[in-house]
């Protein structure tokens, strides 16, 4: 069997299953994205080039639209050049491209993962209204969900890696969709107790605690201006924590640069309070094995989100057996259940989310088991040996569907 992948990027979500095809199923697996062509690991890369996109005279509505488009094209035009690309299966990552002109090419089933369907109420867009967006970016939401109609339409199956996400979808295609996580590779992401309490140069005292942050980026989606408010609660009740903030200045998310002005997210959230920096150790983005033995040292891990995408830094820390401090928004209630795997407490209540933290800190040992019951819930319903045979037999579903079987 052949399997064609279609992703801007490469591996992103695709690179574990593409890879499990290969090795442990012999199937032949063909991915097409951005990235230079090659092999890697028995999977042959294609490359697509864009060659236009939306413009300062595009609608600001439809530039997301314009760009999928462009994208779109770009991938029909590379497989087009590849007549000896025949696949049995096509997987396309809906969003940033639509895999719908690949119907044109070949006559075999379509899966396609949809990861978010924007809605202007109960999700992130109005979720913070002292962060509000502007009318227009409204409008825009809607028009944003074009291209994932047209894989909603078009796609034989699909699928998202949460309910809450699978929720978010059209009523109408939803019996189309299935929940399927991506997986977590728990040799990687694992507990790794007794290492020694470093970070970076820095070596941190037994008798000091660990409190871990981690975000792609530092936002308000993430709550990375409530985490700040609450470590520097922390900090003027006790002299025994130092904060790990893992993550980049930068926002990826939202529309917090428009409210705020020329300036960071982070420098607009430090001028706002005074802050014992001496406390805190920014590290910028850390490779996977250091975040690995963070998390497994941490003593608290504090994660916040208003309702959007889960990251996986949440799926990362709990694999890793940290506890978890979260928000008690949606999409985490999926994961955590309250003092069972880890402590839920609402987004916007600092005082709330200092207390539960001294609570941690006072006592961690009194703790471990929520981390513990988090790493095994991983292990037994989000790991890669659970997740990839219910992805590939969502793939099979989909052909035998197609064939009429």
């Amino acid at each position: 069997m052949h399997v064609l992948f279609v992703h801007q990027n490469f591996p992103a979500q695709f690179g574990h299953i593409a890879a499990y095809l290969v090795q442990r199923k012999g199937f032949r697996a063909t991915f097409v994205s951005q990235q230079p062509p090659g092999v890697d690991g028995g999977v042959e890369r294609i490359q697509y080039q864009i060659r236009g996109g939306a413009t300062q005279q595009t609608h600001y509505c439809s530039r997301s639209f314009e760009n999928a488009i462009w994208h779109s094209h770009a991938v029909y035009e590379a497989l087009q050049a590849r007549p000896d690309i025949k696949p049995d299966l096509v997987v396309g990552h809906s969003g940033f491209l639509s895999t719908a002109f690949l119907r044109e090419l070949y006559d075999c089933p379509i899966v396609n993962y949809f990861e978010y369907y924007y809605h202007t109420r109960g999700t992130d867009m109005d979720y913070r209204p002292d962060f509000p967006y502007p009318a227009l970016n409204h409008l825009r939401a809607r028009a944003r969900n074009a291209s994932l109609l047209m894989d909603l339409e078009e796609c034989d199956a699909g699928y998202s890696p949460t309910r809450w996400q699978r929720g978010l979808m059209p009523r109408t295609y939803r019996h189309k969709l299935r929940t399927v996580f991506d997986g977590i590779d728990t040799n990687l992401w694992r507990p790794q107790p007794g290492l020694p309490r470093r970070v970076g140069d820095r070596v941190i005292p037994n008798d000091v605690r660990i409190v871990t942050y981690v975000s792609r980026g530092m936002e308000s989606i993430r709550g990375f201006d409530i985490f700040m408010k609450a470590a520097r609660l922390l900090c003027q009740r006790r002299r025994d924590v130092v904060f790990v903030v893992v993550g980049e200045d930068r926002v990826c998310y939202g529309g917090d640069l428009d409210f705020i002005g020329g300036q960071s997210f982070k420098d607009w959230v430090l001028a706002r309070d005074d802050y014992d920096l001496s406390r805190f150790i920014f590290t910028g983005l850390m490779p996977t094995p250091a975040l690995s033995q963070l998390f497994s040292m941490s003593d608290l891990h504090i994660y916040l989100t208003v309702p959007f995408v889960l990251s996986w830094s949440l799926m990362d820390a709990l694999a890793c057996g940290a506890t978890v401090l979260a928000s008690d928004t949606a999409p985490v209630r999926e994961m955590i259940e309250h003092d069972r795997n880890g402590l839920l407490v609402d987004f916007f209540d600092v005082e709330g989310l200092a207390d539960a933290a001294e609570h941690v800190l006072n006592a961690p040992g009194d703790y471990r088991r929520l981390g513990q019951a988090g790493a095994d819930m991983i292990r037994q319903r989000y790991s890669l040996e659970v997740c990839l045979p219910r992805m590939l037999d969502l793939y099979e579903e989909a052909c035998h569907a197609r064939r009429g079987g």
